[in-house]
This record gives structure tokens, C-alpha cells and sequence, in this order.
């Protein structure tokens, strides 16, 4: 038995997550001597509420940092004294590491190696505990009696457990060669108070308590075993001042639950059918039967289970029922595969529920999951997807309107979102329930009427034109998605190398010029920004125009209705030539930057004649000049060729621009002969 360990000054990582925080107020509780610092990055499924009962201890710090910067770890140790680190930090979620295994390995293994170099550098730690998982032992049969013990292979069978496994190599290897004072703990599932949704068991509460349905992955025979927070804080705690340098311990218990049974138990506690309240959905891309562990080496230090199953899972319902916000909006944790949040740098804020306006939201808990999955069939084939399924964003824009329209007239499935581009819990939650093979973004803020309103509003011009858009291209970037991004070519103006009258056109290669105005800066950044994903097909729109003259945003029934009008030739796009083409170009899976115009260039004044020849022969305009123009508006507007010979040479039959007006505008609507100010009703 080896010498009791008292440490001095303790440094524990991602202490704002759920098991270390409890293990932080243990401490802080039981030993007023320690000084305990807290290194935490703040992700989403940490909140610094979970560290209140410590929070006004004098023997507590708290430092928001990331273990992966080698220059921050470092000066804590020396300024601090650390003696002791005990290493929580880590990205868990098995969900989560099947769409982003680079997070996990960026955070698992090099924030470890981190952490490891600091010590060995300073030449302080005596001790430096690891918190591992049962997980790296891989599947533990079926018919097995004896539990995995601590010299068992490691046989990781997914992303998350492999990288798990990886960095308790590198804690291994630094403890052989150079003597790093390292114990290495793995533990079975643990559940209780303050943790993040994403897990089984808080997952299934929150859905329970508002009578949502309980999704089971597969058929739920696999089996998991469950200890309460307490009970393993506690084990920590016994770990150490008594485990032994260079040694394994599990953390486990030998009481075995079927997640369906889990499932159950919940429903009973809320007094729910599980008959009518669980539902089964599609199965991870693997996910181990069992995993089981021998934990007579940590018993033998004096720690054993004190919490029973129905206690625990009572405590956990009851604190979940007290505070059902704790964690804000998790609509999209709460889904059956929960992948969020794991972009670089970008952090949650827990602090209040989402309260947007939009009547798609989710309100905190309250969430929508209107259709489940059948379970995977026992070999684990995965389930029929159609050939396509579009998910369109811009409901309530015109030209997402029209793609909807399209879809339907030739029968591809669609779904239009419901999230806000700026939330992305909510775009998760989009992507989870319709399952799309392509995304459509028509979203965007152009100005009310115009984009002169883009002035004065600009942090909401930058929420959805910047933010938005690279939130969805991300999530779909994630998820292997297509994303084609209806953006503009307003963001150039003719030049020295494209004078107008020229028929020299701005190629998809060149970089914006134009900057007159705040809605095409937005634009133009956000389209440099897309460059850097290659999930992206982006479309450069210009004055679009279609056959329904009705609509105010026609680009024909603005200036039919202006007094005066200046005569600039631009690149224009006739939406019913060139939407169906966009659908065409999602099925070719192409990706880039597109001048998505009609190739050429027509005047206002072209425009106009040929709507008083079609259409309305009482039609008269004046012209006036640029200057003229710029004491009536509050912005300049873009005038520019746009080279539309890439689009041509992937479809040849694109019209040119004046004969798609007639062929698609001008020509349907030559018969209508009612009219309402010169234009047709």
C-alpha cells in the first residue's frame, strides 16, 4: 500500500464539465488546505454554475484558458505552484466524434501532450491523474463474467474512445521516460445533477418531463454501466491520496443496465407508458454491446458504490425538475444524434434561454421531433435515403419561395428549415429531422424596401449575411452536406480593366471591388469567407427578374414604377431560365464560386422598350444621371458585366439575357390586358 499523497496546490482541467466539477466541490468542501485552480475553455456542454458551491471559496481559482496552449499551461504551473494535476479536459461525446474527430483529437490527445510537456518541463507535479474512459477497452462480450481489469488490451472502437486511448499512450510513454509521477483512471457512465443534456440519461428526463418521445438507439439491448456523481467523486477523491504512481484503476460497478431498461425507468418515474413513449431510431455508425469492468483494485483502496440505481436516478429527475433551464436552449441536444457545437473557438453561452422572436424557435426545452426512425436491422445496414431531399432556407424570400415550387413541379422532396441561420442548435435540429442530401440557402437581408435600410441596421445585416451563412456552411460542412449559397453579384463595379461597354466581364476568380454599400461589403466578405469550404456552391445573382410581374422585387416591376431611371447596361438573371438550373447544378454536386447570369449585359432602357413593345404600349420613363440618382438614394448601387462563360460551358443552352427576357418574361405575359399603373394585375 502506498504512502498517503497531500497535495498542496491542484491543478484540474475542464472543471466546469459535469464529473470534475463535482469532484472540484468535494474538495473544496472536504479540504480547505488545498488550493484548487480550475483551467477551463468554457465549451458547450461546461457552465461556470456548475462550480457554485465553490465559487466563493477562499482556497479557489478559476482561469478561463484552454489546455491546448502550451504558453498559458506553462505559466500556471510555475505561478501557481501546482503540485497536483488532475486532467478532466476532454471532448466525450460519441456522437459528436463521428461528425468532428479532429476536435477530438485536437483536445483528447494534443491538449494531453500539453499537458504532459508542461510537467516535464518544470519538473514541479508529483502527481498527474488522467481521467480515461471504460470506452478504450473496446466491446466486452456478451457472455462475459469477469470484467475488463486494468492490464486488458485497448481496443477502441470509435473516434471519441480511440483518441481516449491515444492520449493514455502518451501518458504512459512520459511516465517510462521521464518519470512522470502518472495514475490513469477508467471509468464506466456516470449520471446526476449539472450535466449537459447530450447524454442518455439527463437526455431522456428532459424529454420525459415534457412529454416528449424517448429515443433508443438500435433495438437498446446494448448494455452500460451507471455510478452516480457522488459516488465517483468520491473515487477520486480516494484515488488520489491513495493510488499508486504508474498504476490503472477502473472506476466501475457491476450492475448492468439495457439502455431500454434505463428508458423505462425513466418513464416510470414520470408516469409515462414506455410502450407509447419510446421510440426507436437509427443506430450509431458502431456502438458497442457492452462494456464491463473488474473494479476489485479500486475497492481495495477502501472506495466502493453507496448509491443504489433508484436513488440516484430519483436525485437526478428531482434536480432536472427543479431546474429545467440550467442549461438554456438543448433543443439540439436533445435529438437522437446530437452533433453540435464543435466548431473551433466558438463557445456556448448558458447564461439565459434563447428568447428570439422567431416563431420557429425552439423555446428552452420545448422542442420539436415530429418524426422518428425505425430501429436498424440486426447486420446494421443503414436505413433507404431517397435520391434526394432538398432542405431550402428562405421560406419567406422569393427566390426560396420559387425553389419550392420547382421542387415541387418535378417531385424532388423538400423541407424548408425552421432554424435561424444564426442558431445553430437550430440548424442541428433542421439537419437531424429532415435528413437532407442537399441544402438550399435563400436567406439573407437585402433591405426594407432596399438596401439602403442595411445602413442603419447593420448588426442584423451582419447576424444573417455573415454569421448565418457561415453557421450553415459550417453544419454542412459537418455533415457532408451541399450547400448552394444564393449570394450576389452586386459586389463589383465597372473598372479601368472592366470598362463598361466593354463586354469584358468580372470572372469568378476576381476579387470584389465594389464597396458603396454595407450590404454588398457583407456579401463580399462572407462570399471570401465561403471560399475556405469546399461543401460550398456559391451563386452570384444579379437584378433578379422572373415572369410574375407582381412581385415588388421583380427587378422589371421596380424600375417600371420609378419616375426616372438611369441607363447603365448589367449582368441580370432570369430566374425561370435559371433556378431550375441551380437544382441541376446541387444533382451535379458542384462546388465553387458561379457568375449565375445570363450571359451579356441589358440596360434599363433595353428593358423597358421591350416591356412597352410586349406588354404595356402606354409605358414613358425619364432618364436621369448617376449624380442625379445619388441625391435621391442613400447608398451607391453596383453596375456591372459579370462573365457568365463557366455557366455556359456547363450549360449550353442558357440564353443570352435579352432572349431569355422574351422567351421566359416578356413573351408569357404579352397577352394579359388589364392593366394597374402600366403594369399588369
Amino acid at each position: 500500500m502506498a504512502t498517503r499523497y497531500t497535495p498542496k496546490n491542484i491543478l484540474i482541467t475542464g472543471a466546469a464539465g459535469f464529473i470534475a466539477s463535482h469532484v472540484c466541490n468535494r474538495l473544496i468542501c472536504n479540504y480547505p488546505d488545498y488550493k484548487i485552480v480550475v483551467l477551463d475553455k468554457l465549451d458547450y456542454c461546461s457552465s461556470l454554475k456548475n462550480l457554485n458551491p465553490s465559487r466563493l471559496s477562499p482556497n479557489f481559482k478559476f482561469i478561463k484558458g484552454d489546455i491546448a496552449s502550451a504558453d498559458l499551461v506553462h505559466f500556471i504551473l510555475l505561478t501557481e505552484s501546482i503540485d497536483t494535476i488532475m486532467h478532466f479536459a476532454a471532448q466525450t461525446h460519441v456522437d459528436n466524434s463521428f461528425g468532428n474527430s479532429f476536435e477530438f483529437t485536437k483536445n483528447n490527445i494534443y491538449g494531453t501532450h500539453v499537458l504532459l510537456e508542461a510537467c516535464k518541463v518544470t519538473g514541479q507535479v508529483k502527481r498527474f491523474i488522467h481521467v480515461s474512459t471504460d470506452e478504450v477497452y473496446g466491446e466486452t462480450d456478451e457472455d462475459a463474467v469477469v470484467g475488463n481489469h486494468e492490464a486488458s488490451q485497448l481496443l477502441p472502437t470509435n473516434p471519441y474512445s480511440a483518441t481516449k486511448a491515444g492520449a493514455e499512450m502518451l501518458v504512459m510513454a512520459y511516465g517510462c521516460s521521464y518519470g512522470l509521477p502518472v495514475i490513469t483512471t477508467r471509468g464506466n457512465n456516470v449520471y446526476g445533477t449539472n450535466q449537459f443534456p447530450e447524454k442518455l440519461i439527463p437526455k431522456f428526463i428532459l424529454l420525459a418531463m415534457n412529454g416528449k418521445p424517448l429515443p433508443i438507439h438500435g433495438d437498446g439491448s446494448n448494455v452500460r454501466s451507471y455510478l452516480y456523481c457522488e459516488d465517483v467523486a468520491e473515487a477520486f477523491e480516494v484515488i488520489l491520496h491513495k493510488g499508486e504512481v504508474g498504476h490503472v484503476y477502473n472506476i466501475g460497478t457491476k450492475k448492468e443496465r439495457r439502455v431500454i431498461d434505463v428508458a423505462r425507468d425513466i418513464c416510470r418515474l414520470f408516469s409515462l407508458d414506455p410502450d407509447a413513449q419510446i421510440k426507436f431510431v437509427d443506430n450509431r455508425p458502431f456502438n458497442d454491446q457492452r462494456y464491463f469492468l473488474d473494479d476489485q483494485k479500486l475497492k481495495s483502496l477502501g472506495w466502493y458504490e453507496k448509491t443504489t440505481w433508484e436513488e440516484g436516478l430519483k436525485k437526478t429527475m428531482e434536480w432536472y425538475v427543479r431546474n429545467p433551464d440550467w442549461w438554456g436552449d438543448v433543443s439540439g441536444a436533445l435529438l437522437p444524434h446530437p452533433r453540435m457545437l464543435m466548431v473551433p473557438g466558438i463557445e456556448r453561452q448558458f447564461n439565459a434561454p434563447d428568447t428570439s422572436n422567431n416563431d420557429s424557435a425552439p423555446v428552452t426545452n420545448n422542442f420539436s421531433q415530429s418524426r422518428m426512425l425505425v430501429p436498424a436491422p440486426k447486420n446494421n445496414l443503414p436505413a433507404q435515403k431517397p435520391s434526394l431531399k432538398f432542405l431550402i432556407y428562405g421560406r419567406t424570400g422569393w427566390i426560396g419561395g420559387l425553389l419550392g415550387k420547382i421542387c415541387e413541379k418535378e417531385g424532388i422532396p423538400f423541407e424548408y428549415g425552421k432554424g435561424r441561420l444564426e442558431q445553430r442548435s437550430q440548424l442541428l435540429a433542421d439537419i437531424q429531422t429532415v435528413k437532407p442530401t442537399h441544402v438550399f440557402n435563400a436567406a439573407g437581408v437585402t433591405g426594407r424596401p432596399n438596401v439602403d435600410w442595411c445602413e442603419t441596421h447593420k448588426p442584423e445585416t451582419i447576424k444573417t449575411n455573415v454569421v448565418g451563412t457561415l453557421t450553415l456552411a459550417d453544419i454542412c460542412r459537418e455533415h457532408d452536406l451541399l450547400m448552394i449559397n444564393y449570394a450576389t453579384g452586386c459586389i463589383f463595379e465597372y473598372d479601368a480593366k472592366h470598362p463598361l461597354g466593354s463586354g469584358i466581364g468580372f470572372k469568378e476568380e476576381d476579387k470584389p471591388n465594389f464597396t458603396g454599400s454595407f450590404y454588398s461589403k457583407t456579401k463580399a466578405m462572407v462570399e471570401e469567407l465561403l471560399r475556405e469550404y469546399d461543401n460550398v456552391c456559391t451563386l452570384r445573382v444579379r437584378m433578379p427578374i422572373s415572369s410574375d410581374l407582381s412581385n415588388p422585387r421583380n427587378f422589371i416591376t421596380k424600375i417600371a414604377r420609378y419616375n426616372k431611371v438611369v441607363d447603365i447596361p448589367n449582368s441580370m438573371t432570369i430566374l425561370d431560365e435559371l433556378l431550375p438550373i441551380s437544382i441541376e447544378m446541387a444533382k451535379r454536386n458542384l462546388r465553387g464560386i458561379w457568375n449565375f447570369t445570363n450571359p451579356g449585359v441589358v440596360s434599363h432602357n433595353d428593358i423597358l422598350q421591350m416591356y412597352k413593345d410586349y406588354i404595356d404600349p402606354n409605358l414613358n420613363w425619364v432618364n436621369f444621371t448617376l449624380e442625379e440618382q445619388a441625391r435621391v438614394i442613400v447608398v451607391p448601387r453596383s453596375n456591372n458585366e459579370l462573365d457568365a462563360s463557366k455557366l455556359k460551358e456547363e450549360f449550353p443552352d442558357i440564353l443570352s439575357i435579352k432572349d431569355s427576357l422574351i422567351k421566359y418574361v416578356l413573351e408569357p405575359n404579352s397577352n394579359r390586358k388589364t392593366f394597374t399603373g402600366g403594369l399588369p394585375k
